[in-house]
C-alpha cells in the first residue's frame, strides 16, 4: 500500500472515531446531534475499515440510528418526542438560569426552534 493511501486510511479512521465519539456524546446531550455524526462515522469507516464499518452498522444500539435514517429517512416517535423534550428543557434552563446576555438567550431559543423544526420534519417511523 502506498504511503498516501496509508495516510488517507489513518485520516479516515481517526475522523470516524472522532465522529463516533461526538455521536455517542450526542445521545444524552440534546444540543449535539447523534445521527449526523454516526452517519459521518459510517461514511469515514467505509472509506478506511470494513471491520469498523460493519461493527457500526450492525451494532445493536448505534446501528438503528444509521439504518433508520438511511433506509427510512426518519426516526422513531419515541426518539423524536424525547429529543424535543430534552432539547427544550436544556435550552430553557440554559437560557434563563445560566446565560446572562440577552443575545445569547435569543440565540439559544433560535437554535432550539431550528433543531425542533428539523426533528419534526423527519419522517416518523412507527413500529409494526
Amino acid at each position: 500500500m502506498s504511503e498516501t493511501k496509508t495516510l488517507k486510511k489513518i485520516f479516515y479512521t481517526a475522523g470516524g472515531i472522532v465522529a463516533l465519539i461526538l455521536g455517542l456524546i450526542g445521545i444524552p446531550v440534546p444540543m449535539l446531534p447523534t445521527t449526523p455524526f454516526l452517519l459521518l462515522a459510517a461514511f469515514l469507516f467505509a472509506k478506511s475499515s470494513n471491520r469498523l464499518y460493519n461493527w457500526l452498522i450492525h451494532n445493536r444500539y448505534l446501528g438503528n440510528y444509521i439504518r433508520n435514517y438511511r433506509e427510512h429517512h426518519g426516526i422513531p416517535l419515541k426518539v423524536k418526542l424525547s429529543s424535543i423534550a430534552l432539547l427544550w428543557i436544556t435550552i430553557l434552563y440554559s437560557a434563563f438560569r445560566i446565560a446572562d446576555q440577552v443575545w445569547l438567550k435569543i440565540l439559544l431559543i433560535v437554535i432550539a426552534v431550528g433543531v425542533s423544526i428539523h426533528i419534526l420534519s423527519l419522517k416518523t417511523i412507527r413500529k409494526k
